[in-house]
């Protein structure tokens, strides 16, 4: 399965472009799927609710089921999973569009950086694009430089990805 990894501090857009890139994938009749890695504690149910008392019982997976969706929560114990863990448990599709896990090597990544962003750009390993709004911004050679505006050609950038993994 094909991943490609969206990074760069936060607020400087990784979700919103994301969000337009898959809907663009989407649109050419791609499946795609998405991976959110967070620093915070995700809990996608309150306390007192059904699933809640199950896990606070001690389950160590808690499903919730309903007619058009279903979640697994699965207790890791203080361990980050690693996105190869997360990818081998998804259907397959065509694309993976992943936020986050910048340290974990095997994927390309597309680095999002915008000019007013106060933090000094700083490259990662696997880094083969630049989705950016500063024309001034030196990038790298062999990186390729894409308009943080056009996620249609952000969306292009990333079946070209996709193609060439293909054919390796």
């Amino acid at each position: 399965m094909f991943a490609v990894g969206f990074v760069g501090p936060s607020g400087v857009g990784k979700t919103t472009l994301m969000e337009k890139v898959l809907a663009r994938l989407v649109s050419r009749g791609r499946t795609v799927s998405a991976v959110k890695s967070t620093h915070h504690d995700t809990d996608l149910d309150s306390p007192g609710k059904d699933s809640w008392r199950y896990r606070t019982a001690g389950a160590k997976e808690v499903v919730l089921a309903g007619d058009k969706r279903w979640a697994l929560m699965r207790e890791t114990e203080g361990q980050k999973v690693s996105l190869q863990e997360i990818l081998s448990r998804m259907d397959a599709v065509d694309i993976v569009l992943v936020e986050g896990y910048k340290g974990e090597e095997g994927i390309p990544r597309i680095l999002v950086h915008r000019k007013n962003c106060a933090q000094a750009l700083r490259m990662l390993p696997g880094v083969a694009a630049i989705a950016t709004d500063d024309p001034n911004l030196e990038i790298p050679e062999g990186i390729a430089r894409l308009d943080i505006n056009s996620p249609g050609a952000v969306a292009n950038f990333v079946v070209t990805l996709k193609a060439d993994s293909d054919h390796l």
